[in-house]
């Protein structure tokens, strides 16, 4: 009855502890057979969701110190438009729908993917931001304005890099797997070539949640 009672428990001890891994291939095995509701259902967009936005609006904030001549011409305004749109973004994309959409895809740029696409590549300073320098002299500041020329020209841009993305990156044969706490746990790799770490947070026993993206 002692070594019963001894291999359940170690049993219940393999199952807690190998939940995660086991949640992890679940994952992959959707994402290789395009399954983009289970990935879909797997994530907490109430945590995803403004973890995204608060990481591009801070890279944003990092890359606006490199431009002083821009924050000063286009001030508090600017950064409200950037952010406006930056939350627009995130909302549009991290969806259950959006997300489902992507992955039955194989990552093919719809506009809310565009986007986000665009958003991540100001905040990034993945752009060549001294464009806007002139547009805000020309138009004389009407921030607004110069905003929405901007984002029309880089989501152009950041679509025909996003496809040819898909097409051309590589995917991670084996992601990196690893605890990050007792409740945490982290897989990390390349998708299309995007570098990319998925965080995911115990549900109960063992169940488990994606609770944050962190982008490249």
């Amino acid at each position: 009855m002692k070594k019963l009672v001894i291999l359940l428990i170690i049993i219940a001890v393999a199952v807690y502890a190998g939940s995660p891994y086991y949640s992890a291939y679940q994952l992959k095995n959707a994402y290789d057979d395009k399954d983009g509701a289970t990935i879909a259902a797997a994530i907490d967009y109430e945590q995803v969701r403004p973890s995204v936005q608060n990481q591009l609006t801070s890279q944003f904030a990092t890359t606006m110190t490199k431009y002083p001549l821009i924050s000063e011409l286009g001030g508090e305004p600017l950064t409200q438009a950037a952010n406006g749109f930056i939350a627009q973004a995130v909302e549009g994309a991290i969806t259950p729908q959006n997300i489902e959409k992507v992955i039955n895809t194989q990552g093919q740029a719809n506009t809310a993917t565009k986007e986000l696409a665009a958003a991540w590549a100001i905040a990034s300073d993945q752009v060549d931001l001294k464009n806007l320098i002139q547009s805000l002299i020309i138009q004389r500041g009407d921030v607004d304005a110069v905003v929405k020329s901007q984002m029309q020209q880089v989501m152009k841009k950041q679509a025909a890099e996003l496809e040819q993305q898909v097409a051309q990156g590589n995917d991670s044969e084996k992601p990196t797997l690893s605890y990050c706490g007792i409740n945490c746990f982290s897989i990390s790799g390349q998708v299309k070539g995007y570098p990319l770490t998925i965080e995911m947070q115990r549900e109960g026993l063992i169940n488990w949640k994606i609770v944050d993206i962190v982008l490249p």
